[in-house]
């Protein structure tokens, strides 16, 4: 028999909160940080490791896309604020002023992304810089404080290719608060936005190598 006191909306909101504090770290974060990745591919190095070798924080996440590098590399390296966009929620992008707008084209202008090239994200935002360019197998992208390396590496396997991003972050001045608002908010939010870009890029290189509209 239940009492006023379990019964109370408070009380209720309290055990769910304590429940999502255990239940996250302990059940759903391995699979948060690395959806859709193997084993063996979260355990493999990636270029641009090495920037951040000692990262507070590491995502790798992957998808399968049914085509070739060559068909996938072009979306990749026009992506950016101000360019093909990130092919996930442009409206939660924009909301943080990011000027992402996700294109459904592979756009000529913009396929001459060399190392060096730089792009901010937002007003205020961090200032990524190409680290590593490898066509049609690998861009490194690193934040201008350090604090962030996002690769991507294309991994052929037969007619597929696994489509690999990974992230290493460690926030420069760490406080109890902001490693709370990481593990709870962050972390759960990047794989929203994240599955989003991988599967959007997926459909549009598929769609591409097939001639049909994206």
């Amino acid at each position: 028999m239940h009492t006023a006191q379990t019964r109370h909306p408070a009380v209720r909101l309290a055990a769910g909160t304590a429940g999502l504090a255990l239940g996250y770290p302990l059940l759903m974060r391995g699979w948060c940080l690395n959806w859709g990745a193997t084993k063996g591919e979260t355990a493999r190095i990636m270029p641009g490791d090495e920037f951040l070798p000692s990262a507070d924080l590491v995502t790798t996440r992957a998808v399968t896309v049914n085509a070739p590098a060559k068909a996938i590399w072009p979306w990749l390296v026009q992506m950016g604020p101000g360019r093909g966009g990130a092919y996930t929620y442009d409206w939660i992008e924009n909301l943080l002023g990011l000027d992402m707008h996700s294109a459904d084209r592979i756009i000529p202008e913009l396929q001459d992304l060399q190392e060096g090239d730089t792009f901010r994200l937002g007003e205020r935002g961090a200032v990524l810089r190409v680290e590593i360019l490898e066509p049609e197998r690998a861009l490194v992208l690193r934040s201008d404080d350090g604090a962030w390396v996002w690769a991507f590496g294309l991994y052929p396997r037969g007619d597929v290719t696994r489509l690999v991003s990974r992230n290493r972050i460690t926030p420069p001045h760490p406080t109890p608060a902001s490693k709370a608002f990481m593990l709870y908010v962050m972390e759960p939010g990047s794989l929203v936005m994240e599955r989003k870009m991988l599967l959007g890029i997926k459909h549009r290189a598929e769609a591409f190598v097939r001639g049909l509209p994206v």
